[in-house]
């Protein structure tokens, strides 16, 4: 990894934790690595490699809800609400049993991180997310 993009994760972990988003680990039992993706805008996206973990993780036996159902569902409300697409996954809390196993550790810091909200590129989570939407 270059300097410049050691940097900038660096950067984008502080951000990250001055976000709660994620926390120094203890005790880490599962952990992943972490895989930086440069922005179209420039800026670096940590996603951790959690192929192992999701492996490890039930499938979910439903399909996903059909966007055209969703739109239906919809029609005839007064009033509509909608989640920040923005940071869509960081806004699903992970239960504080689970917060363990998404430890990760950045290149060039002997540090470890958990997230306490769902972080990119972890699967099976669109099925679940949406399950919590009427």
């Amino acid at each position: 990894m270059s300097a410049e993009v050691e940097l900038q994760v660096k950067e984008e972990i502080v951000r990250l934790m001055k976000a709660t988003f994620i926390r120094p680990a203890r005790y880490v039992e599962w952990l992943s690595n972490i895989v930086p993706v440069k922005k179209k805008i420039g800026a670096i996206r940590i996603c951790a490699d959690f192929r192992i973990l999701n492996l490890a993780t039930p499938k979910d036996e439903y399909r996903i809800t059909m966007a055209d159902l969703l739109v239906d569902r919809a029609a005839k409300h007064e009033i509509l609400s909608f989640m920040d697409g923005h940071s869509g996954y960081n806004q699903i809390f992970i239960a504080e049993e689970d917060v363990h196993k998404t430890a990760f550790r950045c290149p060039g810091s002997i540090e470890t991180f958990e997230y306490l909200v769902m972080p990119f590129g972890r699967g099976h989570i669109s099925t679940g997310n949406e399950r919590h939407f009427p």
